[in-house]
Parts: C-alpha cells; sequence; structure tokens
C-alpha cells in the first residue's frame, strides 16, 4: 500500500480474515478522509465489529493492509493505539467509581500526571454535561449518561480518530439525538469518525459517506444520496400548468402514474442532477411549461435491503444472514452530504 496524503484517516486494502472455516472478510477495500464520518453497515455477522477490532489492533487480520492515522495496524499497533479511542457496543464504564473518577482513570493510564488528570476530568464532565453527576456512582447512571461518560472516557486521550461501535444501541430517542449532537460536536473539531450502527436513520444523519457490508466485502460506498439512486423506486413528480400541458407531457415522458385532478405525473428517475437535465430539456423543446416538480428517492431501508437481501430488523435496524452482492464502487462527489452539521 502506498503512503496517502495526511488528508487520509484510514485507508484499507485487501483486509481479510476468518475464525475457522467462517470468513467474516474477505477482500474489504476503503479509505476514510479526516475529519469525517464514516458509517459502516452491514447485517448482523456481516463482520462490522471485526473490521473495528482489527483497525484498532484488538486483533490481527490474516491478509490485506491497514494504515490508520498514517500508522501501519500491523508494524505500528502502539502508534495507532496513542491516535485513536474506541468505544465498544457495551460500556466500559466501572459502576463502582463515581463519573469524575472513571475519567481519572483513565488519565491517569495515560500517565498525564495527577493535575492534568484532574484538569482533562473536569473539562470533560463540563463538555458533556455531567458536572452535577460527576460526584455521583456511574451505576446510578441512566443509559444515556453512560453513554455519554463512555464516550468521555475515550477523549481523554485526546485522539484524532474515534470508532463507535454502534454506540446508540439500547438509548431512548433522545439520548439517540443527544449521542448525534456529540458526534457532530466532535467531527466539527476536527476528530474523524468510524461508525457501525444497527439504525439506518442514524448513518443517513451523521455519516458522510456510507459504507454496505456484506458477505465479508464493501458491496457499495457513497453519500446516503448516492446510495438511495442506486435502488429502483426513484421517481419525480411533476404538476403541470394545465390540462393540456399534462397531456403533452404524458405523450412525451415514461409515465408511471398520472393524476388528473391535482393536473401531476409520476415519472421513473435516479434524481441526479444530469438526468433531472435531461428530463426538464425534454419539457422545454416541447414548450411544456411546469408549475412545480419534486424529486422522490428510495431511504435507506430500501438500499439495504437491495444490496444485502435482509430487510432490516426492527426501525431502522439491519439483521439477517450474510448474502454476498456485487461490488459498487460510487465515486461521484456531486451530492456531498453535510451530514446536517
Amino acid at each position: 500500500m502506498t503512503t496517502k496524503p495526511a488528508q487520509t484517516a484510514i485507508e484499507v486494502a485487501g483486509l481479510r480474515k476468518k475464525f475457522g472455516d467462517k470468513v467474516v472478510l474477505d477482500g474489504l477495500d476503503f479509505e476514510v478522509p479526516r475529519g469525517t464520518v464514516f458509517s459502516l453497515l452491514g447485517p448482523n455477522g456481516a463482520g462490522k465489529t471485526t473490521a473495528v477490532q482489527i483497525l484498532s489492533t484488538l486483533i490481527g487480520a490474516d491478509g490485506g493492509q491497514a494504515r490508520v492515522a498514517g500508522r501501519d495496524v500491523a508494524r505500528d499497533p502502539e502508534g495507532v493505539r496513542r491516535a485513536i479511542g474506541v468505544t465498544g457496543q457495551y460500556s466500559a464504564v466501572d459502576g463502582l467509581l463515581t463519573g469524575r473518577e472513571n475519567l481519572i482513570l483513565m488519565a491517569d493510564l495515560y500517565r498525564l500526571g495527577r493535575a492534568e488528570g484532574r484538569r482533562r476530568a473536569d473539562d470533560l464532565l463540563e463538555r458533556f454535561d455531567l458536572v452535577e453527576a460527576g460526584g455521583k456512582l456511574a451505576s446510578t447512571y441512566s443509559g444515556g449518561m453512560r453513554r455519554k461518560l463512555d464516550i468521555a472516557m475515550t477523549l481523554v486521550g485526546d485522539p484524532q480518530i474515534i470508532f463507535l461501535d454502534e454506540p446508540t444501541t439500547g438509548l431512548d430517542p433522545r439520548s439517540r439525538r443527544a449521542m448525534w449532537d456529540l458526534a457532530r460536536g466532535l467531527v466539527a473539531a476536527g476528530v474523524t469518525i468510524f461508525l457501525t450502527t444497527q439504525y439506518l436513520d442514524e448513518a443517513d444523519r451523521l455519516a458522510d459517506r456510507i459504507g454496505v457490508l456484506n458477505g465479508g466485502r464493501l458491496v457499495a460506498d457513497g453519500t446516503s444520496e448516492q446510495l438511495k439512486r442506486m435502488v429502483p423506486g426513484g421517481h419525480v413528480v411533476l404538476r403541470l400548468a394545465g390540462p393540456d400541458g399534462l397531456d403533452a407531457a404524458a405523450r412525451v415522458l415514461p409515465v408511471s402514474a398520472r393524476d388528473d385532478e391535482a393536473l401531476t405525473l409520476q415519472v421513473p428517475s435516479d434524481g441526479g442532477v444530469r438526468s433531472l437535465r435531461v428530463l426538464l430539456g425534454r419539457l422545454e423543446d416541447e414548450a411544456i411549461e411546469v408549475e412545480e416538480f419534486s424529486v422522490h428517492t428510495p431511504d435507506l431501508d430500501d438500499v439495504f435491503l437491495a444490496l444485502t437481501g435482509d430487510a432490516p430488523d426492527g426501525p431502522g435496524a439491519p439483521s439477517g444472514t450474510e448474502n454476498p452482492g456485487a461490488s459498487t464502487d460510487i465515486t461521484q462527489d456531486d451530492d456531498r452530504k453535510a451530514a446536517s452539521r
């Protein structure tokens, strides 16, 4: 693997891993730019957590190469560990300690020194709105508060890159949104986030780019909008100026639905700029006046189902068995998503 520019936070090429006869990762390839959120989606058992464990040096790969923060995961694991923070599926908070004591413990593990460790702990308590709870045992915290403390502990070492492995599983909607705000704030400060999640709306709201993992391979990689345009079902709804225009448009366009009362036509479309330009150009060539139009694309549930063959389990949560699919590489950047930051 050649050395990448400094703006690349994570780069993976041909990553492979199996447990016994079970192939979990089968030639994984992707890159994550610095200061962005990359979300990895996939059915249960698709290899998301395994990928996080390899990239965070918890386990070794069987083949391929990976660099995190410019450091080779296999050759310089200590350098990788100094640059990252990891928040796993299960909280690492010690319930027998107070919130502040948990943070100080992490500071001691990082050998920050007594004064600096306590200063860092107090800063993080304030940053995560845990000042009042800081003196209470973590066992008394709600699920959302424990997650906030867990992420705060990850930040004690001031990491460049944070791995969030299904960080909001089991949280109520209010706590999930609080986690999203924390993630946006971290990225705004220059941190790179590698997110795995079972909630498709979470990836849709947060991620700059999304990778779909299936059968140990990345079967698609792109922005949320790019992925949505990959699957059938997208269309444009046109509202015409009058009945004559409706009839004329119906004659020149591949209409899939028509509403004479509302003066609207539904036309299949991937919603891309090029296809919209062609569609509106045809109407302009025929001097057909359009009052308004709206673009409708499939959601990430449709994308997930189309690419993995597994229906989401619950509200936006994918689940199921692996079903290998053909790899799709999306490289256009015309719809770069700002993830609502």
